[in-house]
Order: structure tokens, then C-alpha cells, then sequence
């Protein structure tokens, strides 16, 4: 078995997780704030792909597509939070699950007549010829997704630690009751977090698209695993989530190569169900102890 082929396999996996990662650190940002999660979230990476697309073939610049699409994304995230959450959590109910599935399958229909159901390559000024380091091929654009994805992520968390908005995040995310007594608006904070979520999703459509291409059916694939890394690492731990997304990754490009095309999900599969089985919430996740 050769070393080099093993490890060629894994980094180019572990750099594609970093997607599922991204996506997954959309799904902590509105459980933290709301306990609540967009189920459309795929369909969310998806319309964004293909928003960003239309801005591309209109001819903007890429520099100034990428922001234009991470705003839509934003826009978008408030949209859900305001159409599927907010009554839903004024209420107490867990209606908000069938309302982000209602809007997901909404953006579905909708993508589909407006630009179709075929898949479309998705051009980018990053070059795509491989370079080698230490031994192991690796192209601008995977590396792309991992600048993109630890950039943004820990821009995120900057912004958690050091503003005052952010310290209302983590208040209302540790006690939503005590931050409204304090004077913090949890309505605005669960907003944020919905915004936040809605433009991680527009990148990693972003990060992604190049490398596959831009289709309806783009993110039902990646919101899944995402869903699994974000079970799998704790739906509070960021950290987390980018070790198991990097670690899925590099689970599914090797049993990829040497089981065979078929058996690319099983890594994640088992993985979620090992863990659900020996800690339901999450590998870095911290165990919630109710008094009663």
C-alpha cells in the first residue's frame, strides 16, 4: 500500500470536508442562539451558487461578485428566520422544522425554472493546475476552500469574542431569559445568527461550485454530511466541526478509492451512528445537566 497515494487521497478529502465544515458552522450559529435549525440550508447553498453564477455571467467581477452573493446569502438566512422561525419560537413550537422544509423545497422548484434543471460549471479566475507540496498534489482551488472556509469562520468567532453585538450572541446563546433581562433583544440576536448562517451557506456554494458544478440537486448531498459533522462534533463546538469535517472528508476519498464509488457514504454513516450511540451530543460537545 503505497504512503503517498494514502496521503495524496486524504488531504484532497480533508479539504473538501472543510465545506461540510462550513455548512455545518451555519447550523451552530442558529442552534446557539435559537435552538433551532434551516432545514433548506442545501437549498440555500445552492440558490446562492447559482445567484453568484447570474452575477458572473452578467459580467462582474469576481471580486466584487463574492461579497454581492454573500449579501444575498445574509438576506436570504433573514428571509427564513423571519418567514419559518420567528412564530414559530414566539409560540414555543417546533413548527419552524416543516416551515425551512416547505422553504427549501420552495427554492428547489423555483431554481428549477429559473435556470434549470441541468448541471452548470461554474468559471473562476483561480487556476486549477495542481502544485505540489511536501510530496502531495494539491490544486489553488482546494486550497481556496480551506482559506475561505477558516477565514470566515474565525472572522465569525472574532466578531463573537470582540464586539458587544457578539457578547449578546454568546448571552443569549448561554441564557435566552437572563440576556432579555439584561436589555439584550434576543429577536435581533436570532436574526444575526440567521444572517450569519444565510451567508455561510452563499460561500461555501461559492467554494464549492468550481470544483463540482452548479445544479438544483447541488446541495441535498453536502447539507447532509454537513448535518452529520455538525451531530457527530456537537452542535456547540466550532472547533469541532472542523476536525470532523476534515476528518469525513478524508474518510470518504479513501473508501472512495479502495472499496469502490458505492461505499463513499458509508464512512459518515457509521460514523454519526457510533456516535449518536456512545454520545448523543457530540464528540466536543458538552453533556447538558438540567435541574428539575
Amino acid at each position: 500500500m503505497d504512503l503517498r497515494i494514502i496521503g495524496q487521497m486524504a488531504v484532497s478529502g480533508a479539504l473538501m470536508g472543510l465545506v461540510y465544515a462550513l455548512i455545518a458552522y451555519g447550523f451552530q450559529l442558529t442552534y446557539a442562539t435559537s435552538r433551532s435549525l434551516n432545514f433548506g440550508q442545501g437549498e440555500l447553498v445552492m440558490v446562492s451558487a447559482f445567484v453568484a453564477l447570474t452575477f458572473t455571467d452578467l459580467g462582474l467581477p469576481y471580486g466584487l461578485m463574492v461579497p454581492c452573493a454573500l449579501l444575498f446569502g445574509a438576506l436570504a438566512g433573514l428571509a427564513v428566520e423571519r418567514a419559518a422561525v420567528r412564530l414559530a419560537l414566539q409560540q414555543k413550537s417546533e413548527g419552524w422544522i416543516m416551515l425551512t422544509i416547505i422553504l427549501g423545497l420552495f427554492l428547489l422548484s423555483a431554481s428549477e425554472n429559473l435556470w434549470g434543471r441541468d448541471d452548470r460549471p461554474f468559471p473562476t479566475p483561480i487556476p486549477s493546475e495542481a502544485i505540489r507540496v511536501l510530496g502531495i498534489e494539491v490544486t489553488p482551488l482546494e486550497l481556496s476552500v480551506a482559506v475561505g472556509a477558516l477565514a470566515v469562520m474565525g472572522l465569525i468567532e472574532l466578531f463573537k469574542r470582540a464586539t458587544l453585538q457578539g457578547k449578546a450572541f454568546e448571552a443569549v446563546s448561554a441564557d435566552p431569559e437572563a440576556a432579555e433581562l439584561m436589555g439584550i433583544s434576543s429577536r435581533r440576536t436570532v436574526m444575526l445568527s440567521y444572517g450569519f448562517s444565510g451567508a455561510v451557506a452563499a460561500l461555501a456554494g461559492i467554494l464549492v461550485s468550481p470544483i463540482t458544478t452548479v445544479g438544483p440537486t447541488m446541495g441535498a448531498v453536502l447539507v447532509l454530511k454537513a448535518f452529520s459533522v455538525a451531530v457527530v462534533a456537537g452542535l456547540d463546538s466550532g472547533f469541532g466541526v472542523v476536525v470532523v469535517g476534515m476528518a469525513l472528508g478524508a474518510l470518504e476519498s479513501l473508501a472512495s478509492f479502495y472499496l469502490g464509488s458505492g461505499w463513499r457514504e458509508a464512512p459518515g454513516l457509521v460514523l454519526l451512528i457510533t456516535t449518536l450511540a456512545a454520545r448523543p451530543y457530540g464528540l466536543f460537545g458538552r453533556a447538558i445537566i438540567r435541574k428539575v
